[in-house]
């Protein structure tokens, strides 16, 4: 934007008025645009692109607002990722669509912040349609600022959610044909609909007038969400004269002839929405939840437990329905107890139902770099199929607890210690089968000696609210720990490669 103030405040017929330029750029923004290095004459937006106008319009708002120090902006993949070069304020990326779902959790963390977040048309009304809908309708007290091209810019000029009837794109050659592709999204009058959102206006770049209409609703949904009114929603129509093929002047007069039509200008909500106190979620900041959680690890510590390891890697697995992830809870919370650093990492789909389930346990005297395990120390296999299928990534020297009474004839583990023990018959003895989990961790804690049984006695006491169950529990853990005890350490039998039958 640029200014003029006159040098001469007397103007005569003999001396013409002289005028100094002015260039006013937002204090919100970096004093400089980094690109990388072989980008340095590049510019992040294409000529005559919205976006810049929308920058430039939040910005202003909130300095005029003085906001800049408590802002968080949220951007997500598309053009609007770049967000983060020109923003000085807090920025976060986030993967495709889910600005909105990350923006909840950061207000909800620091509810003492503005949040807002930044999206396009392919980005927001596409894969995030979900993400956006909910956070609507749930009332989260964040900004959303929606600026809808009708295209995916970024990525080739495919259609968006967002493209007019008629309108060709890459993936619509033939123009946009509702009986093929479906209709328009209109995301403002969908969120309307909803009871929570307080603010939801549409608005549009096409002209001067306009603009200033479009500076007005930023500053006021920014406006409402500092005085923690609720959801506030912004959509932006805004030319792309690269990927439609036009110059910049005739971009803008498309958003007026075709866009503005289409998606009419207007106020859809503006109102004050009355949630009851007692339906509040609970709102803490980091501090108060990591102080807890400090507190809550105080509480449970186990003083004087030695680690004989440094780290140790767990692989669980057998049927789903055996407790397999449970188990894996289980050590994971007994680490806890101890003091170590712990991960838990489950298998998820189709493949738990009766299929093969498994999961991974880290324990850990230092902090752990990923929860995935490719060499684990120790493998618990509670079934045949599982022994097969993952005995062969256990680390040399490592452990296999096997739950049943021997090994199948035809496979044989040079390299690692295996000791087999029949968890399930174990169960059926002691009344209940759904306590083999429960005799595999007897197993492994005195096998290992990992973790301590009076900890594992802990945590089931947290868990388990049924008392006869809990009685089962405690009789299968001393179980699981005499059987490695009075048969496999002392009754049993080397075989010729080395393993006990």
């Amino acid at each position: 934007m640029e200014t003029a103030t006159m040098a001469n405040h007397e103007v005569t017929e003999e001396a013409k008025p002289a005028y100094e330029v002015v260039h006013a750029k937002s204090q919100l923004f970096y004093p400089e645009y980094e690109r990388k290095s072989d980008l340095k004459h590049q510019t992040h937006y294409c000529p005559g692109c919205g976006h810049g106008v929308a920058h430039k319009l939040i910005a202003e708002a909130l300095e005029d607002l003085n906001l800049q120090d408590q802002t968080i902006l949220v951007s997500p993949v598309g053009c609007s990722v770049f967000a983060y070069y020109y923003f000085d304020v807090g920025n976060v990326q986030v993967a495709h669509g889910r600005a909105p779902a990350a923006a909840t959790g950061l207000k909800r963390a620091c509810p003492d912040k503005i949040v807002l977040a930044y999206q396009g048309d392919g980005d927001l009304a596409a894969i995030g349609t979900a993400e956006i809908v909910h956070a609507a309708n749930r009332g989260e007290k964040i900004a959303v600022f929606f600026v809808n091209n009708a295209i995916y810019g970024m990525t080739g000029g495919q259609m968006a959610p967002t493209t007019l009837v008629g309108q060709r794109s890459t993936t619509s050659p033939w123009g946009r044909r509702p009986v093929n592709e479906g209709f328009p999204l209109h995301m403002a009058e969908m969120l309307s609909s909803l009871e929570a959102p307080v603010y939801i206006e549409r608005v549009a770049l096409s002209d001067n007038k306009n603009i200033m209409k479009a500076r007005r609703a930023v500053r006021k949904a920014l406006e409402l969400q500092r005085n923690g009114a609720g959801f506030t929603f912004v959509e932006i129509l805004s030319p792309c004269p690269t990927i439609w093929g036009k110059d910049p002047v005739e971009a803008r007069k498309w958003v007026a002839e075709k866009m503005i039509p289409s998606f009419p200008l207007n106020v859809f909500r503006d109102r004050k929405v009355e949630i009851p106190e007692s339906n509040q979620p609970p709102q803490k900041t980091v501090q108060e939840v990591v102080e807890g959680e400090r507190q809550a690890a105080r509480a449970a510590f186990v003083p004087g437990r030695h680690h004989q390891f440094d780290h140790l890697d767990i692989k669980i697995a057998g049927f789903g329905g055996q407790g397999v992830l449970l188990l894996g809870q289980l050590l994971a919370e007994m680490g806890m107890r101890e003091g170590l650093e712990v991960s838990w990492l489950p298998s998820y789909g189709p493949e738990m139902r009766s299929g093969s389930a498994h999961c991974h346990v880290c324990l850990s005297k230092q902090r752990i770099g990923s929860p995935l395990l490719s060499r684990p120390n120790v493998l618990v296999a509670m079934n045949e199929i599982s022994l097969r299928k993952f005995a062969s990534q256990v680390a040399p020297g490592g452990t296999i607890i096997y739950g049943r009474e021997r090994l199948p004839e035809d496979i044989s583990f040079p390299q690692v210690q295996v000791v087999c023990i029949p968890a399930s018959e174990i169960a059926d003895k002691l009344g209940s089968a759904k306590v083999a989990n429960v005799v595999m961790m007897g197993a492994l804690l005195q096998e290992t000696e990992c973790l301590a049984s009076a900890t594992a006695m802990k945590v089931l006491e947290g868990k388990v609210k049924n008392p006869a169950l809990l009685e089962f529990d405690r009789k299968a853990l001393d179980a699981g720990r005499l059987y490695i005890d009075h048969t496999v350490a002392i009754g049993a039998v080397t075989q010729a490669d080395g393993f006990a039958e």
